[in-house]
């Protein structure tokens, strides 16, 4: 053997000893990697949806405003002879606020009656005149022409006759409209009529609001707007003090510039109910439940959160986005999803869907 080959076999000598030790780390690594799996399985925190879903507070301006509030003109025209009740009074329905001056509205009842009467007349006497005709056809003394041209006549007067009825219930109807009354209970909050003063048709008298009949009127943002019908806890609070209130009605237009939509609601017992033109805010508890915003993450390109699959010892995690959530909001995130569900609420930054999880002991 040459010295040449003693010395390539003295140094593969140490290499194949490299080699072996590698391939044994190697080996030892893995067994140990396997051995403690478990342990690689990121620990999170977890909790039911039902134990920490919240149903927060919301609020909204609103002012009680009165069912009606009515602005009285004069029906007809003529000089303002009286007027009954200033403003701050309180009046019944029915009861008189002004009078204008009925000479002239009497005068055409007069003349309506007058020509009702004058027909009324003519009717008798053309009813009676028919009458004989229709004997002396039957005795063969009246040409059936001459019947036909009486019974014109009495249909033509009986049509005048009906023409000035109706004449005279107009006529009567104006002078009715002299006479200005309440049409509701209210309180007088405005008063331009003067005595002695000449009205027209259309001219303002009173501006009177209705007693014991408010509503609330609420301005709403639209994103709270969904959630007033499934509201809990309704109340009106103002000037120190708590109103409850039922929804009637959200209206569906959101008006320009503000960008906001009317709600309108009434007071639980109209005796104790605000005055109309009060301020305060509608606070009421979303009904729906809301998951906490700190929750959420981001994944595939939407806001989530991390849902717990599986047993306890073979726990993983699964990601559920929420199509109505948004970025950067700090309000809590309307949900129908069901109560029994196990969200990961601290450790979910860094999970990734699929991912295996461990349940650390703060969870339930």
């Amino acid at each position: 053997m040459t010295a040449t080959s003693m010395s390539a076999r003295t140094n593969r000598a140490p290499r194949r000893t490299l080699c072996l030790l590698l391939l044994t780390s190697a080996l030892s690594s893995a067994m140990a990697l396997a051995q403690t799996g478990s342990a690689a399985a990121t620990a999170v925190e977890t909790v039911r949806l039902e134990a920490g879903q919240v149903f927060p507070v919301r609020e909204a301006p609103a002012r009680v405003r009165a069912r009606n509030v009515s602005r009285l003109s004069a029906e007809v025209a003529g000089t303002l002879q009286q007027w009954t009740a200033d403003v701050g009074a309180s009046v019944q329905r029915g009861q008189v606020l002004a009078r204008v001056d009925p000479r002239d509205a009497e005068l055409g009842v007069q003349r309506a009656r007058a020509a009702l009467e004058a027909s009324q007349a003519r009717l008798g006497l053309a009813q009676a005149q028919l009458q004989r005709a229709r004997e002396l056809t039957a005795q063969g003394f009246f040409s059936s022409e001459a019947l036909a041209q009486r019974e014109t006549e009495v249909a033509l007067i009986r049509s005048e006759t009906d023409a000035n009825r109706a004449q005279l219930a107009t006529a009567q109807r104006q002078l009715d409209k002299t006479v200005l009354r309440a049409p509701f209970d209210a309180e007088v909050v405005e008063r331009l009529a003067q005595t002695g003063e000449a009205v027209a048709p259309g001219s303002l008298l009173y501006v009177l609001v209705e007693q014991g009949a408010v509503e609330l009127d609420a301005t709403l943002d639209p994103l709270d707007a969904s959630s007033l019908p499934q509201a809990r806890s309704l109340r009106f609070e103002a000037e120190g003090q708590s109103h409850p209130v039922r929804l009637l009605r959200v209206g569906g237009t959101v008006a320009e510039p503000t960008r906001t939509r009317t709600a309108r609601l009434a007071f639980g017992a109209a005796a104790g109910a605000p005055a109309a033109g009060t301020a305060g805010q509608l606070r009421w508890e979303d009904g729906r439940p809301h998951l906490p915003p700190h929750w959420l993450v981001r994944r595939h390109g939407s806001l989530g959160v991390f849902e717990v699959v599986g047993s306890a010892s073979e726990a993983t995690v699964r990601f559920r986005g929420l199509p109505g959530a948004q970025e950067g909001r700090v309000t809590p995130v309307p949900t129908d999803w069901p109560g029994s569900l196990q969200l990961v609420v601290r450790g979910q930054a860094a999970l990734q869907d699929g991912q295996a999880v461990r349940l650390s002991a703060g969870g339930n």
